[in-house]
């Protein structure tokens, strides 16, 4: 976290904490879905790795599960304010959104911005029975009325506080930390 040591951070959840949220958000989605085939899509960059860890752990306990990924980027009502050249994802859903059973997967829940533009960005490619979504950490402060159907963490912050998510499979560490 070299980027952010300048400002004052607290941890909020170790390795062992955030495997033990995914863990739990997994198995939640397992118990609500029952035998319904669920389709998971993650928004990029670190919902994609949230839905991965989700997957595989379902993976010993049902079926397969299949992943999309969404890039949201030119969704965004802040585009104007991303720069000149916003770094693009390219999104891929490979399955039939059509009638399907969705779970919606970002790190962190925060106005409901990004969630409203994924949603916007995952019915251009069909109309899904349903869409739910999974969040590792619900900061509050929403702006829209949108909410987590599975949450693994609650932490109330204020606008000006900001939630730094670490993943290995991204960054040179594991862990979740509130920046002040």
């Amino acid at each position: 976290m070299t980027k952010d040591k300048e400002l004052k951070s607290q941890v909020l959840l170790s390795e062992r904490d955030i495997a033990t949220k995914v863990r739990r958000l997994a198995f939640e989605i397992l118990e609500h879905s029952g035998d319904e085939q669920l389709f998971f899509v993650g928004i990029h960059k670190r919902g994609v790795i949230l839905a991965e860890r989700v997957r595989d752990i379902l993976k010993k306990e049902k079926q397969e599960i299949p992943l999309g990924t969404l890039d949201i980027t030119l969704y965004r009502d802040d585009l104007d304010n991303l720069g000149t050249n916003p770094a693009i994802e390219s999104s891929d859903i490979p399955f039939e959104v059509d009638g399907a059973h969705i779970v919606l997967f970002d790190d962190v829940l925060f106005t409901g911005r990004t969630i409203r533009a994924a949603i916007g960005n995952l019915i251009d490619y069909g109309r899904p029975s349903k869409i739910e979504l999974a969040v590792l950490i619900d900061r509050g402060n929403r702006e829209l009325p949108i909410h987590a159907d599975y949450c693994g963490h609650e932490i109330k912050t204020t606008k000006q506080e900001y939630i730094r998510v670490r993943f290995r499979e991204m960054d040179d560490e594991e862990g979740i930390y509130l920046l002040k």
